[in-house]
């Protein structure tokens, strides 16, 4: 059985008790972690695909260090120009172990985003009092949709008068 799942914004193919690097995680050594966002679960030839993510399904690790990755050398130069930068980096990584991929059963974390706003109804009083708020456009648009001819030639306040009769 393994699963593709998304870890730190990069996708990896996980099997149990396979060991991984990531991006470092927040949690300290030896802290169980669970990932929800699975992708992609093959269970012996069964495969389930999710839209993005499959409902339910949940991989199960245990963080076993942090770690820097090998140095990467950046090197830049501009011929006959005498520019020169070198500069180095070390990747913050994380070393996992999978402990488990259950395939549902898991629970959805609480999520962080707030449900929209219910849209409030417009009233023709509300309308008429912004009218000297909008643009010329957005006057003609409601021109148009109200019926009235010849507002393709009025200026703005020729075109709030004719909306507020």
């Amino acid at each position: 059985m393994y699963a593709i799942v998304e870890i730190a914004g990069q996708q990896f193919k996980v099997a149990k008790d396979q060991k991984v690097y990531v991006h470092r995680l927040q949690e300290e050594e030896g802290a169980k972690v669970s990932f929800d966002k699975v992708l992609l679960l093959d269970n012996s030839g069964e495969v389930t695909v999710g839209a993005p993510a499959i409902e339910g399904a949940e991989v199960t690790a245990k963080i076993l260090g942090h770690l820097q990755g090998d140095k990467v050398i950046v090197f830049k130069k501009k011929r006959r120009k005498g520019y020169r930068k070198k500069n180095g980096h070390r990747q913050a990584l994380t070393e996992i172990q999978i402990e488990g991929i259950a395939a549902s059963g898991a629970k959805k974390k609480a999520s962080a985003k707030k449900e929209a706003a219910p849209k409030k109804e417009v009233k023709e009083t509300e309308v008429s009092g912004d009218l000297s708020s909008k643009t010329v456009a957005e006057l003609k648009a409601l021109a148009k949709e109200s019926g009235i001819s010849g507002y393709t030639s009025l200026k703005k306040a020729e075109l709030i008068e004719v909306l507020t009769k």
